[in-house]
């Protein structure tokens, strides 16, 4: 009778490929995931029946993880320019406060790796978010721009506004008023 699987053990399976990918990208070996996570690389295959499996898993644990910091006290019935000061916000200080996530989710988001339905689950976890957007642009408080567009414009803004964060915390707060003025000027409409 095979042993139950422990959530502990999958948990840090998935911590461990989070900083090895994230260190050494997306080719790094199963082995080194597994001796990081304090496991038998054969433990790993038993978690995740491929490397790809653990990506794709990899991927949808993290976009749990992130959606759940910037939906928390999400502020429904404040105006859109609220509602996305809020979610850049928190991005930002997810991003800033885990950049192994960060930099995992970068690299998987680009892989050839990651299979569609794996990609539309990550997609759905933003659904409030991309409706917010729609709805946004049909009363035409932003610009008529492709939900995905405007995710990208607020991806690209905010990695640089984490990595100057990063580089110099105690201009924190400057660099991320600055860099969601930046992402509002962008993509509302004047």
């Amino acid at each position: 009778m095979a042993r139950p699987k422990s959530e502990d053990k999958r948990n840090a399976i998935l911590a461990a490929a989070t900083q090895v990918i994230a260190e050494q990208g997306l080719g790094a070996p199963t082995a080194r995931i597994a001796k990081v996570a304090g496991v038998a690389e054969g433990t790993l295959f038993t978690y995740f029946e491929s490397k790809d499996v653990l990506l794709n898993e990899l991927y949808l644990s993290i976009k749990a993880d992130m959606r759940e910091v910037m939906m928390a006290a999400y502020p429904t019935a404040a105006s859109m320019q609220a509602r996305a000061r809020h979610v850049w916000q928190m991005y930002v200080d997810w991003g800033v406060a885990f950049p192994d996530k960060r930099r995992a989710v970068a690299q998987l988001a680009v892989s050839d790796r990651l299979s569609e339905s794996t990609r539309a689950a990550g997609m759905r976890a933003f659904a409030d978010v991309n409706e917010m957007v729609q709805a946004s642009t049909a009363s035409g408080v932003l610009r008529d721009l492709p939900p995905a567009f405007v995710a990208a414009i607020m991806g690209s803004l905010a990695d640089t506004t984490m990595e100057f964060i990063e580089r110099d915390r105690a201009q924190a707060e400057r660099y991320r008023n600055a860099g969601f003025e930046a992402f509002w000027n962008a993509v509302a409409k004047p």
